[in-house]
Parts: C-alpha cells; sequence; structure tokens
C-alpha cells in the first residue's frame, strides 16, 4: 500500500484543479488506457485494485490496460469531466456527482441499476479523528460545539466527504430528541462556526489536520481516519466513533460518452464488475472501506466497529435529488449558515 504521508505531501503540493496520481502511463500499440476519475481518500484503494485487475486482464484477453488516475474533491472532479476531461469510468463520493453526468448527457440515465447495491461497490462513514488523549474529550456530535473546539472538515460545495459529514451532522441533530428539521439547522449553523478553514477536498482536511496542526477534530470517512491514524501513529490521532452517523455510499459508473469514443467500454465495464468479487471486496477492507461482500465483512468484522446509521433516504425521501438543491446549490441552506458564520 503506498505511503499516505507520501500521498498527504503531493497533494500539499498539487496546484491544479484535479491531480494524476502519477504522470500519465505510456501507452504501446496493443495495450488500452482507462481514466478513473476519483473523489479524494481513494488513491491508495485504486492503486491496488489497479495492479490486480491489469494482471487478471491481461490473463484474460491478452490485453495490457494501463489505468490512470485523477483524483480530488468528489463535486470538483464531476465539474472537470462536465468540462471535459475525459474519464472511462467515474468512481465519485455520492450520487449526485454522476447524475449530474447524466444530467450532462455523458452517462445513461440508467447508470446506478447497472451494477449491484445501486453501483456502490463499498461503504464508508463518517467517524472523528483527535489528537492523542482526545484533550478536548471529543465523543459525541454535540462536542463538536463546545467552546474553543475547531472542527476541520472539506467544503461541501466541492467535496463528497464534507457533504456527507454535513449530513451526518443534520441527521443526528434531526434524531436527538426528535428534534426535527429546526434543531437540524441549527445544529449546523452551530457547527460550521467552529470551521476555520474548508479545503476543497478530504485529502486537503487531512493535510491541514495532520500537517499543519491546524483543529482539534478532524470529521473524515471512516478509511481515511483509519488510514490517517494507522499510517502516522496511535500515539498521536485516535479514531472516534459517534454513537449514529451517516452511511456513505459512493457510487461508480462507467462515463458512456467517452468509453464509446474510445472503444474501452468492454475493459471499463469488466473493470467496474471486479470491484464487486471478493478479491476487489478484499482490497477494499484492507485500505479501510466497509466491503459489499457479507464473506468478507464477516472476515474483517473486527475492523470495523458497528455504528447504528442512517441514509440519506431517512433525511429526506427524495434523496440526492432533493437534497442536493436544497442544501448545497447555490443559495441553499449551506450557503445560507455559511454566510453568517
Amino acid at each position: 500500500m503506498i505511503s499516505l504521508h507520501r500521498m498527504i505531501l503531493a497533494t500539499a503540493a498539487a496546484v491544479a484543479s484535479f491531480t494524476l496520481a502519477a504522470a500519465p502511463s505510456p501507452v504501446r500499440g496493443d495495450d488500452v488506457k482507462l481514466l478513473n476519475v476519483s473523489y479524494d481518500p481513494t488513491r491508495e484503494l485504486y492503486k491496488d485494485i489497479n495492479t490486480v485487475f491489469a494482471r487478471q486482464w491481461k490473463a484474460q484477453s491478452g490485453q495490457n490496460v494501463v489505468i490512470d488516475q485523477s483524483h480530488g474533491g468528489s463535486g470538483k472532479q464531476s465539474r472537470a469531466v462536465l468540462d471535459g476531461l475525459e474519464a472511462d469510468v467515474v468512481t465519485l463520493g455520492l450520487g449526485h456527482d454522476i447524475d449530474a453526468l447524466k444530467e450532462g448527457g455523458l452517462v445513461a440515465p440508467e447508470w446506478q441499476t447497472r451494477l449491484p447495491h445501486g453501483s456502490t461497490p463499498f461503504t464508508s462513514t463518517i467517524v472523528f479523528v483527535v489528537r492523542k488523549n482526545n484533550p478536548k474529550q471529543i465523543k459525541d456530535w454535540p462536542d463538536l460545539l463546545h467552546k474553543g473546539v475547531q472542527v476541520i472538515v472539506p467544503n461541501p460545495k466541492t467535496s463528497g466527504g464534507a457533504r456527507w459529514a454535513y449530513l451526518a451532522g443534520w441527521g443526528q441533530a434531526a434524531r436527538r430528541n426528535n428534534g426535527g428539521e429546526a434543531a437540524a439547522r441549527a445544529y449546523i449553523t452551530d457547527l460550521f462556526k467552529h470551521v476555520p478553514i474548508l479545503d476543497s477536498g478530504a485529502r486537503g482536511s487531512t493535510t491541514t489536520f495532520v500537517q499543519r496542526h491546524q483543529g482539534d477534530v478532524l470529521l473524515a470517512w471512516e478509511n481515511e481516519a483509519l488510514l490517517t491514524v494507522n499510517e502516522f501513529g496511535k500515539d498521536k490521532y485516535q479514531v472516534v466513533y459517534p454513537p449514529i452517523s451517516v452511511l456513505a455510499e459512493p457510487p461508480v459508473s462507467v462515463v458512456d460518452k467517452v468509453v464509446d469514443k474510445h472503444g474501452t467500454r468492454a475493459v471499463a465495464e469488466a473493470y467496474l464488475k471486479f470491484l464487486f468479487t471478493d478479491e476487489a471486496q478484499e482490497i477494499g477492507a484492507k485500505n479501510y472501506y466497509r466491503p459489499r461482500s457479507e464473506a468478507v465483512a464477516q472476515k474483517h468484522a473486527d475492523q470495523f466497529p458497528k455504528i447504528e446509521t442512517f441514509t440519506v433516504n431517512d433525511i429526506d425521501a427524495g434523496g440526492w435529488s432533493k437534497i442536493q438543491p436544497k442544501h448545497f446549490s447555490d443559495g441553499g441552506v449551506f450557503d445560507q449558515i455559511y454566510s453568517k458564520k
């Protein structure tokens, strides 16, 4: 597994709006090339998956496949594809960002039904990363609002992980003592008063917390949190699981218009189907993503503490189609509450 420390250094040095995990790979005449445009914390996951898939595709077809990666905030990545970045596949942070590609005529309307589990091969949730010995004694969502606590979280306008974190805070507040929407809005308004900086993506926020030593708590994807603690040391950081959080379901899709242009549909579809195999699910678990495979999940049960979760549909029955415009579009709830910061 590639070092998170090296990847954070690379992220801190990045100046482009999106980042290729490596320089574009050379392609011979008989090779096929894919570009996987993904969200921030998946660099390590897809580096490992690409190696195994390329070996399997070579054995099956006799053809070399070269897979390049692009990473950034999920919303920014979706916009980059809409603006012309020719992704063969997208593996983004939330369904809305692929729906935007559907609305742009790049992805088929039925994209979410083409693969199991709504085209989401892994799940995650939002947890807290705190510094050694948890000096601010942060154990649950209300603790983030205590005086003097600084919270590090990316910008929900550009980051899928930030939107999941926002919804985790919103949903738990709505459920606490049956507080409903008024309690949820009050909580989110107060929460973002404790946020000193908004990075564009999840890995940028990890850099802010770990490299720049800002903040008392990082709101993070579970996989990013576990990777951070295991890479930088349990003597420096620890993961805190709140009693309840959101079930994060990051989806995948081929970009139909691009694969048909490139002639890469067969290998792109095989690549995404591979994500649901037990072999890829094992790779996901080793990178701290919760497997969809029951057999693999049981094997790694000790790695993933049980936590009560709710879904986006529990927040709004319309799911992302209602949540995105209400909360994250220009003039939505986030703009309203953050402008008052």
